[in-house]
């Protein structure tokens, strides 16, 4: 079998889809033409025709991601508010004809088929139907009607949390909250009767993870940064910020926020920026990536780092190989390993004293009369102040984690049903004082200061935390392998870093599971105490402790 340079089985290598459109049949099933209509596993198999019918599901999966992915890039972007409603229409048509393709009996017998013959499969055709049964998994005992629902529902609130974030309106919002959480539990009992409904949600955004795996975590890193942070609290000293402070053209932001772009390595070609109020990436293939960012005019700091945090998603995205692009192992194979590709280039990248100079120099070209006399060590330290704060994307490097365990504990009181909606102000006004000793002034910049519960992604907050592990994990391996780190990072040439991700991580999609990612790439399976290491290490040094 062809491969092609970077060692994937192309997909140029499988047989040629079948040109034919989908249709349903009198009993309300969707039909795949090409597809062998008995839904008996036990049926014969015939792999050029079922490889030819995995072909024409695959193209069918591709375009109504194509068309979603658009929808939910652009709606919060650019829609007028009235077609909110006609936006959650559409994505919940296109959800409704996703879960018919492949909900139904002849996918069903056509994956079992596949998946009875996998020594006749390429590793990437394998890698297809593995991705294909557990997507499929997620939705075949969860009925069409209540999936669409959770679709328009998500949709609306998205909607309703904006207004209320700007209003600083927590009532509005709170009804939405019970209802999505109480959306989310049935559906998990759906899926797994047995299991834990916030394991469920956990597992989808990264696979084999539960509760246990979490607290284990978070354990671990707590016991870091909590001592490391009142350390630092007890030196009674801060750097200056002074240097980054002032008034910053919006204009000149989103030409930075361009250029930005340019230094991490992503090709203009393929990307295109916008607005939005809370910041996000995805790509539609690894042609077409979207990165949407916002600017503050008293804060050109948040523009660097939310671009750098996006950039990340970006590079991982567009660096699949090509020839999944119309598959389902397109795009990351986890929120988590996601993460680590943000985080990575936010912070190990981004807040690294060995490449300030050139992102210091960037800067200053937009701002030379703000920031020319600024010295790479004086925004070095500015910029990795380790202090408590209220905005969970405006954190410190070293605080970050504990912003995430609050959203974690909220998460498990609201689906274990020890905490309403009407409960989260509090909760989160008691938890900020308690682990970051701030004061939560207002619910726009608390418990509403986030998008994701509103799109009814409970579970996916940990994947932050988690990603900033992988990342140093990843980083560390760098090193010991031979990288010279601080020579790349002042070379101000990322193309070092991007060849080793692209090798180890970027090319194979979701072809393989996230811990199998860390396990190849590093050498060991996933170890938290690189990060926990890294953390003491770097923040020490800062600190003089």
């Amino acid at each position: 079998m062809a491969e092609t340079t970077d060692g994937i089985p192309s997909f140029d290598d499988l047989d040629e889809p079948v040109a034919a459109t989908a249709t349903t049949t009198a009993a309300g099933q969707t039909s795949i033409p090409g597809m062998p209509a008995s839904p008996n596993p036990a049926a014969l198999a015939n792999p050029k025709a079922d490889i030819a019918a995995l072909n024409d599901l695959e193209r069918h999966l591709f375009a109504h991601r194509y068309a979603s992915i658009g929808i939910e890039c652009y709606g919060p972007s650019i829609d007028p508010e009235a077609a909110t409603g006609d936006r959650g229409e559409a994505l919940t048509i296109l959800q409704e004809e996703d879960q018919a393709l492949l909900c139904s009996a002849e996918t069903g017998a056509l994956l079992e088929r596949l998946g009875s013959v996998g020594e006749l499969l390429s590793p990437t055709q394998r890698a297809q139907v593995r991705v294909l049964t557990r997507d499929r998994s997620r939705l075949v005992d969860v009925p069409a009607v209540e999936a669409s629902a959770f679709t328009r529902l998500t949709t609306e609130s998205d909607a309703v949390w904006r207004k209320a974030k700007d209003a600083n309106d927590w009532a509005s919002f709170e009804p939405y909250l019970d209802r999505v959480v109480d959306s989310m539990r049935r559906i998990a009992k759906l899926r797994r009767p047995e299991a834990d409904p916030y394991d469920v949600w956990l597992d989808d955004f990264e696979h084999g993870s539960d509760r246990a795996f979490y607290d284990a975590f978070f354990s671990q890193v707590k016991e870091t940064v909590v001592p490391l942070l009142a350390q630092i609290q007890a030196k009674r000293w801060q750097p200056s910020r002074s240097c980054v402070e002032g008034k910053f053209d919006e204009r000149r932001q989103w030409e930075l926020a361009s250029d930005l772009m340019a230094l991490e390595g992503l090709d203009p070609k393929v990307m295109f920026l916008t607005k939005t109020e809370h910041p996000y990436s995805d790509a539609l293939t690894t042609n077409y990536a979207v990165i949407a960012a916002h600017v503050h005019p008293d804060d050109v700091v948040s523009n660097v780092y939310t671009m750098l945090h996006e950039g990340g998603h970006a590079l991982y995205e567009t660096g699949v190989d090509p020839s999944l692009n119309y598959t389902s192992l397109k795009g990351g194979t986890s929120s988590g390993i996601h993460e680590s590709q943000s985080r990575f280039f936010e912070n190990y990248v981004g807040r690294d004293r060995a490449f300030a100079p050139t992102l210091l120099g960037t800067m200053s070209r937009h701002f030379r009369g703000q920031l020319g006399r600024v010295t790479p060590n004086q925004f070095y330290l500015a910029t990795n102040r380790a202090e408590g704060s209220l905005v969970r994307t405006e954190a410190d490097e070293l605080t970050y984690p504990l912003h995430i365990l609050i959203r974690y504990e909220i998460e498990q009181l609201l689906f274990s049903g020890e905490a309403k909606a009407a409960d989260v102000p509090g909760l989160w006004r008691q938890r900020y004082k308690d682990y970051l000793g701030v004061k939560v002034t207002d619910d726009t910049h608390g418990a509403l200061q986030d998008t994701h519960w509103a799109d009814g992604l409970f579970g996916y907050f940990p994947t932050y935390a988690l990603g900033g592990a992988y990342g140093a994990q990843f980083r560390h391996r760098m090193i010991e392998e031979g990288m010279d780190w601080e020579g790349v990072l002042s070379s101000g040439d990322l193309a070092p870093i991007r060849a080793w991700l692209r090798d180890r991580v970027w090319r194979f999609g979701r072809s393989k599971d996230p811990a199998q990612i860390v396990e190849d790439a590093c050498g060991e399976p996933f170890d938290a105490r690189h990060y926990c290491d890294y953390l003491v290490e770097k923040f020490s040094a800062i600190y003089g402790l």
